[in-house]
């Protein structure tokens, strides 16, 4: 291999990581959430709406603190619950989800907190850290 060949192909490589770094939110199936949990992850839910204007300001939020700290997508296990679909399953009964732009963080057999309905980023990210917290101890 010649230099050229090798310095292009690196450059492509280094420029490529940080964006295969961010892994996107699986999409809830019903089973998930337990098989996950059972596995002893701490896991994010995050139950959405595609028109829903106050989740996508969540979204918004939490892709910044994703991006601000890596830390958060290697150690917690985040799911998005499409509420179209989902809304009046059997886990947003046994959770007790009120509405949409609900934020929950699971460990085990607990909940460790929530975030209904808001979008500050001081709220979203001390659940955010929580999870963190928790994944880590």
């Amino acid at each position: 291999m010649d230099r050229r060949t090798f310095l292009t192909l690196t450059a492509g490589s280094a420029l490529a990581l940080p964006f295969a770094a961010a892994a996107a939110p699986l999409g809830y199936t019903p089973g998930l959430v337990t098989q996950r949990l059972g596995q002893g992850e701490t896991v994010f839910l995050d139950f959405k709406a595609s028109w829903c204007t106050t989740c996508a300001a969540q979204d918004r939020v939490i892709k910044a603190l994703k991006d601000e700290n890596a830390a958060y997508e290697q150690n917690i296990t985040f799911v998005d619950v499409d509420w179209d679909t989902y809304g009046k399953s059997d886990l947003v009964k046994s959770l007790r989800i009120p509405r949409r732009s609900t934020l929950v963080v699971l460990k085990g057999e607990a909940e460790l907190g929530r975030v209904v309905a808001q979008t500050s980023r001081a709220a979203i990210k001390g659940l955010m850290d929580t999870a963190l917290g928790a994944a880590m101890a």
